[in-house]
């Protein structure tokens, strides 16, 4: 019997959470058990994100801390910032094995290959990389909704972004392979999926044309879609048809996907979740363009107001970069005064991080780190502002929750458009999915009760 541990912790994105429940699924089923990141376990495993100077520091931060509680432990570091910089990595100390953003379904044979004393690198070169790599994860042991990965790479190259480069080319993964993985996650009690991955509105884009027509046949034979003409609404619909999937959510997407087509397909899905998560960055056209951004501000709005057309109170969230190289108090002002005419749900502010390999490390007109911060303060501000103000427009109204876990007095879960809700209650709620009239706003929570 095999009594060894794993323990893992994941930094960054649900991309990135994705691939470390598939990897601990992988450790599993080969008869190891799941411990806390910080009990002792034989091997750690963090999977690191690069996405800011700041994601490196914490990577980092977490790597030292592994070995603390069994020094005789293998440290396996996977992810973003390994693939970025394998060599100041394997330098720390106690890390053993050095893996990217590739062969993550290897790393199980690595570990058995290995002791706490070696020090190896497999990290490839991620671009040469053509093949999606099926991983799958068919539970989550703290969740109530489950990550579905469909896509990997990035070719945009936005000027600031070093994902491109430790993420690869565009690979989508066979929409039959998606089927089966939501269907064995149905099949497991999970009543909602979320479709990820690094730029999913790029789906389809690398996929063999055909002729054909998608043919779906769920539950079939490995050859039971053919992959023809597809992209993410594709996807949408044929997860929608697993019987008990009660929601279907989409990551992060651009603008650039939003249509009428697109839309109207989606209004026709009742899994289907409005909440759309709408890449801007900024909200001044000059910027847009230093940031090579592929649409104009025009063009967002648009994209905004359709949504707003097609769907009744969509939750519309973003990332917005403040400091970005040149950024002037002219361009930031346009920014503040733009977001506050489209008034989204929530916007995640970022003060520009310097990435060397991207054009805008060498970019001239540098942003001091004092005008990023203040930047970033007064479109938090705003920020709060625009969600408290949409969130008390939805007292009165009933939306369906699927509840998670119980905080203090109250069980908290999520709107269809993934807006927290909290409701007091002596049953137990969690996992369960059920109508709630929101009837108030306390300590900045929205509060409901059950209609029952």
């Amino acid at each position: 019997m095999n009594n060894k541990t794993i323990a893992t912790y994941t930094l960054g994105c649900k991309v990135n959470q994705y691939e470390t429940n598939a990897v601990e699924e992988i450790f599993t089923q080969n008869g190891y058990t799941l411990t806390d990141f910080d009990d002792k376990s034989d091997i750690y495993i963090i999977n690191t994100c690069t996405v800011t100077s700041m994601s490196d520091r914490k990577s980092r931060q977490v790597i030292r801390r592994a070995k603390k509680n069994n020094k005789d432990a293998v440290v396996v570091v996977m992810g973003c910032y390994a693939q970025n910089d394998p060599d100041t990595i394997i330098k720390i100390d106690d890390v053993n094995l050095v893996v990217g953003t590739k062969d993550k379904n290897k790393i199980f044979d690595e570990v058995q290959k290995i002791t706490n004393h070696d020090k190896v690198v497999r990290v490839t070169n991620i671009m040469d990389e053509l093949e999606f790599e099926n991983l799958s994860v068919t539970s989550y042991t703290k969740n109530t909704r489950a990550f579905v990965k469909i896509q990997d790479g990035c070719d945009r190259y936005c000027s600031y972004c070093i994902i491109p480069y430790t993420r690869g080319r565009i690979r989508s993964r066979n929409i039959g392979d998606i089927v089966r993985e939501v269907q064995s996650l149905s099949d497991n009690g999970y009543k909602e999926v979320v479709l990820t991955g690094i730029h999913i509105a790029s789906y389809g884009k690398d996929l063999k044309k055909s002729k054909d027509k998608l043919i779906p046949i769920i539950n079939s034979q490995k050859d039971d879609f053919i992959q023809a003409d597809i992209s993410l609404i594709d996807v949408i619909e044929e997860v929608s048809k697993i019987k008990d999937i009660h929601r279907v959510r989409i990551g992060s997407v651009e603008p650039i996907i939003i249509s009428d087509d697109f839309l109207q397909r989606l209004t026709k899905i009742e899994k289907f979740c409005p909440h759309f998560h709408l890449s801007l960055q900024s909200g001044c056209d000059d910027t847009l363009r230093r940031m090579n951004r592929r649409y104009t501000t025009d063009e967002y709005k648009n994209a905004v107001l359709k949504i707003r057309q097609y769907f009744d109170s969509p939750a519309i969230t973003t990332d917005i970069i403040t400091g970005f190289p040149g950024e002037t108090q002219e361009e930031f002002e346009k920014t503040y005064s733009y977001l506050s005419d489209i008034n989204l749900y929530e916007m995640h502010i970022f003060p520009f991080s310097r990435r060397s390999g991207t054009k805008a490390y060498d970019m001239k007109n540098q942003i001091d780190n004092d005008t990023k911060h203040k930047r970033s303060e007064k479109l938090i501000a705003l920020a709060n502002k625009n969600k408290n103000e949409f969130e008390q427009n939805l007292i009165g109204k009933i939306f369906d929750v699927l509840f998670e876990q119980k905080e203090e007095q109250y069980y908290h879960g999520y709107t269809k458009n993934y807006v927290k809700i909290h409701v007091k209650s002596e049953n137990d709620l969690s996992g369960k999915l059920i109508d709630v009239r929101i009837i108030g706003f306390e300590d900045g929570r929205l509060i409901g009760e059950l209609i029952i």
